[in-house]
């Protein structure tokens, strides 16, 4: 941590200073992430479990992948596998990630680097550690976040953004306290390289120890802080907060963050992942990796994959595997 540093943040832009009648958001819910795993057996903390999807909209799942580090031979990733009705976006922090696609997208992301799939109509596609990591071994550490497309665009061609971290805007603090990495959307004045179907925003902030981060949030955006490593308080009643732990704001004008003065040697300041955006309000029908409005959308998705109309796994890739969940 961090994924992008700078090595003067008083040269960056600064966050605008609040003014006299923003209000700040209340902070709703505090939930733990619970451990499980993915793929083919890589550690993951579910960063929404427990949540109510109309707090999340139009979010619908967010993993943090690690922080592991994996020895020689260990490190692991997905089989092929179709999705149909969303974006799936995978940001690394540490480590490397290689992606694929039955559409030709693809390639490999590393330190604060993103890959934006909108899945739309449907595709096939794995994601990986490349065949040096798995022979060296090495930290891995990311998340990967899916966002809902609304019904009109849920049958759009699949796209494919390859975001480099070196293209996220960077924006600090009045005082310098905190560096953030706008991903996606317009925050602060700062707009991010991200190109979204759904208006949103998504942010990667480092808090230094006794730091505070008063960010404007758009009213019309719902507002999540994850914490992905450290620890702090959240919100203007300063709610305790720690690694795997999700925030739920209410409505208003602002998110705070603050972090803690004394924090894990390994992690010498809050990390956290700031999202939002405008809720799509429409009924979802969702079975492994399809995500619709309804049911009979869900089972077509299911007959399309199981008949190859989502797409044929390149000959130069390994033969998928059978899909995995079904739909009842």
């Amino acid at each position: 941590m961090p994924a992008v540093s700078v090595a003067d943040v008083s040269a960056l832009p600064r966050v605008p200073v609040p003014g006299p009648t923003d209000l700040d958001r209340g902070v709703r819910s505090v939930t733990t992430a619970p451990r499980g795993y993915e793929g083919e057996g890589f550690p993951v903390r579910r960063a929404f479990s427990g949540v109510d999807l109309r707090d999340l909209d139009p979010f619908l799942h967010m993993d943090q992948m690690g922080e592991v580090e994996y020895a020689p031979g260990e490190p692991k990733g997905t089989s092929w596998h179709p999705h149909r009705g969303f974006e799936t976006v995978t940001y690394i922090i540490d480590g490397t990630f290689e992606h694929g696609d039955s559409h030709g997208g693809g390639g490999t992301i590393t330190d604060g680097d993103t890959q934006w799939m909108t899945a739309g109509s449907g595709l096939l596609h794995i994601e990986r550690p490349p065949e040096s990591l798995v022979r060296s071994g090495g930290l891995l550490h990311g998340l990967q976040l899916w966002v809902n497309l609304p019904r009109a665009d849920k049958w759009l061609p699949p796209k494919y953004q390859d975001l480099r971290g070196g293209e996220a805007a960077l924006v600090t603090t009045p005082d310098g306290g905190a560096l953030l990495r706008v991903i996606a959307g317009d925050v602060a004045g700062a707009s991010g390289p991200g190109s979204t179907r759904t208006p949103m925003a998504m942010v990667h902030a480092t808090v230094s120890p006794g730091a505070q981060l008063r960010l404007p949030w758009p009213r019309p955006y719902n507002a999540l802080v994850y914490v992905l490593s450290g620890s702090g308080t959240v919100g203007a009643d300063r709610r305790p907060v720690r690694t795997g732990r999700l925030a739920v704001f209410g409505p208003g004008d602002l998110i705070t963050v603050e972090g803690g003065t004394g924090q894990e040697s390994r992690h010498p300041s809050l990390d956290v992942v700031v999202l939002g955006g405008q809720p799509i309000r429409e009924p979802v029908a969702w079975a492994g990796p399809f995500v619709m409005n309804t049911r009979e959308e869900v089972r077509q998705a299911f007959e399309d994959y199981q008949r190859g109309r989502l797409g044929v796994v390149p000959s130069d890739h390994v033969p998928h595997g059978s899909l995995p969940g079904s739909f009842n």
